[in-house]
C-alpha cells in the first residue's frame, strides 16, 4: 500500500509545475563554532559569502544541533528522531558489531526512513556531496539506501580525518584519488614542521565542491534536494599550501607537533582559519552555481553545524584537539565548553535560511530550534507530508512569518559519549546532567540560557520544579538503544513499543 501511494505522489508530482515546488540545498559544516563566521561576531576569519546568505536571509541565534559530535547529529537532521529515540548516539565504528566492514559507522537500519527518502518519493532530485557517516557502503545505512540517487565523497568519519586520501566513494564505487595519501594522524616531536610534508595530489575537499556544481547544473530542470555535509573546519588541519598563505604569518608563533592528535602543522592558527574560509568559498560556489543555473530565488539554502568547535587537548598546552586554538578565535564567543558537551558550546550552532520571497532579507531571530525540526520543516516547505512519529515540530512558520511562537516542544538530547549525558530544553529553561556513565553520576544543574547563555548560574536548587519536568520528559520520550546503552539514575528510559 505505501509503494502504491508514492508512486501516485511521484506521478503528480512530476507533472506539478516546478515553480511550486522550491528546491533544497542543505550545507552542513563540521565542528563550526558558534562564534567562527562573521556574521556571528567572527573578528579574524573573513566569511564574506556565508555573511551575505545572513543578509539575503534570516539568521537564527538559538539553533541547536542534533548532538555534540558527528555521526549522531547527522542521524537527528535525517531522521527527525532527537537523541533519545535516534538509532545512532554516538560515533561508533561499523565494525565493532560487522566484522564485515573495515570503514564506516554503525548503520542506520533498513527500517530507518529518512528525509531525502521522502523527497526522492516525492520525484525530487536527491543528492549527497560531503562525509556520511550513518553505514558502509554495501550495509542498510548505505546513502544510496537511505534516499539518495547519489553520493560522492566520505562515506567514513575517520578515512575524512585525512583531507589528501586515497580514494572517495561514488556511490559504490570506490574512486582513486591520490596514489600517495597522506594520513590523518601523525606526530612530529622534534625538527622542523613542514606543511608541504602533509600535501597529497588532489585535495578531497576541491573534487567535492566540484562535483555539487555539475549537479545543480545537471538538474536545474527538475526539483532537487542537495545535502552538503562539508568537511570543514574538522581537523586534521592540511589545508593547501595557497590557502594557509593567505593569512599573516605573524599570528602564528608556534609550531603545533600532534600532541593533541591528528596531524602537525607549522602555522595551526592560519591553516584553521584556512579551513573556514574555504568552506566559505564553498558557499560562494554553491551560490554561483544556483545562480548560473536560473535556480537561485527557487531554492532553499540552509547553512549549519553539524556540533560545536573542537574541543581541548592534553594539559599543559593551549592547542585543542588537533592544533585548533579557539581561544585566539574567540570561537565559542561567551558560550560554555566544546564539542562533545550538552553545555551551549558543544550545541548551539549557527544557522541561516535564505529563500528570497519567502524568508525576511537580514532578519535576526531569537526561536529556539533544533536538528530534530528539520524533517518536518523541509517537508512543509516543500508541500510534502512528514511521518507522523518525528519527534521534531516545523520551524517553517516560524522561518517564513519572523515570530517565536509562545510555547514548542522540549528539546531532548540524551548522549552516550563523553561520560554520558543528558539535556532537556523547555522553553528558556535548559537541565543538564553529567557523568551518567560513572558509578557517581553528577548532580542535576539548571540554566536560563536566554538569560545566562554562558551557562554560569546553576538554578537547580533554587527551582527544583525544572528538575522533575525534565525528568518526566525523559522518562516519557527516552528509549532504550542496547547498542548506545544510557541509563538515568533512577530510571528514564522506556521500552521501545514502535520505530
Amino acid at each position: 500500500m505505501r509503494t502504491a501511494i508514492l508512486l501516485i505522489c511521484a506521478a503528480f508530482f512530476e507533472f506539478a509545475p516546478a515553480a511550486e515546488r522550491p528546491n533544497v540545498v542543505f550545507i552542513l559544516a563540521d565542528d563550526l563554532g558558534y562564534g567562527e563566521l562573521g556574521c556571528y561576531g567572527q573578528e579574524k576569519i573573513p566569511t564574506p559569502n556565508i555573511d551575505r546568505l545572513a543578509v539575503e536571509g534570516t539568521r537564527f541565534t538559538r539553533h541547536y544541533s542534533g548532538a555534540p559530535v558527528c555521526a549522531p547529529s547527522r542521524c537527528v537532521l535525517l531522521t527527525g528522531k532527537h537523541l533519545g529515540r535516534a538509532e545512532i548516539r554516538g560515533n561508533r565504528q561499523a565494525k565493532v558489531a560487522f566484522p564485515e566492514f573495515k570503514e564506516g559507522q554503525h548503520p542506520i537500519s533498513a527500517g530507518a526512513l529518512t528525509i531525502a527518502e521522502v523527497f526522492r518519493d516525492a520525484g525530487y532530485a536527491t543528492a549527497a556531496m560531503g562525509k556520511w557517516g550513518l553505514g558502509p557502503v554495501g550495509s542498510t545505512g548505505d546513502p544510496n539506501d537511505q534516499g539518495f540517487d547519489l553520493f560522492f565523497g566520505y562515506n567514513c568519519q575517520a578515512v575524512a580525518h585525512s583531507f589528501f586520501p586515497r580514494y572517495l566513494w561514488r556511490n559504490r564505487e570506490r574512486v582513486e584519488i591520490n596514489k600517495k595519501p597522506v594520513p590523518g594522524h601523525l606526530k612530529k616531536p622534534e625538527g622542523e614542521v613542514k606543511l608541504e610534508d602533509y600535501q597529497g595530489e588532489r585535495y578531497a575537499p576541491y573534487l567535492m565542491i566540484e562535483e555539487a556544481e555539475k549537479w545543480i547544473a545537471d538538474h536545474k530542470d527538475r526539483p532537487f534536494f542537495l545535502y552538503l555535509p562539508f568537511i570543514e573546519p574538522h581537523v586534521a588541519m592540511h589545508p593547501p599550501v595557497e590557502a594557509v598563505e593567505r593569512f599573516p604569518e605573524d599570528w602564528d608563533d608556534e609550531v603545533y607537533r600532534g600532541q593533541c592528535g591528528y596531524l602537525p602543522h607549522p602555522r595551526p592558527r592560519a591553516g584553521y582559519a584556512a579551513m573556514i574560509h574555504d568552506l566559505d568559498r564553498y558557499v560562494g560556489r554553491v551560490m554561483a552555481a544556483l545562480e548560473k543555473a536560473g535556480v537561485a530565488d527557487e531554492t532553499i539554502v540552509v547553512f549549519t553545524s553539524d556540533n560545536g568547535t573542537t574541543h581541548e587537548g592534553a594539559k599543559g598546552t593551549h592547542f585543542h584537539i588537533g592544533g585548533v586554538d579557539a581561544t585566539f578565535f574567540d570561537s565559542t564567543l561567551d558560550l560554555r565548553s566544546y564539542k562533545g558537551s550538552v553545555y551551549e558550546g558543544g550545541l548551539r550552532v549557527p544557522m541561516i535560511v535564505r529563500y528570497p520571497g519567502e524568508v525576511k532579507a537580514g532578519a535576526v531571530s531569537d526561536a529556539p530550534g533544533y536538528f530534530a525540526d528539520w524533517f518536518p520543516t523541509l517537508c512543509e516547505a516543500a508541500g510534502l507530508d512528514a511521518p507522523d512519529d518525528l519527534d521534531g515540530e516545523s520551524l517553517w512558520p516560524v522561518i517564513t512569518g519572523g515570530k517565536t511562537p509562545p510555547a514548542r516542544k522540549p528539546m531532548v538530547w540524551t548522549f552516550a559519549g563523553y561520560g554520558g549525558q543528558c539535556a532537556v530544553m523547555m522553553g528558556n529553561m535548559k537541565a543538564i546532567r553529567l557523568g551518567l556513565s560513572r558509578k557517581k553520576p553528577g548532580e542535576w544543574q539548571l540554566y536560563d540560557v536566554v538569560a545566562d547563555r554562558g551557562e554560569t548560574k546553576d538554578l537547580a536548587e533554587e527551582q527544583p520544579e525544572w528538575i522533575r519536568k525534565a525528568e518526566q520528559i525523559l522518562g516519557e520520550q527516552m528509549i532504550e538503544n542496547p547498542v548506545f546503552p544510557l541509563r538515568m539514575p533512577g530510571g528514564g528510559a522506556v521500552e521501545e513499543k514502535r520505530r
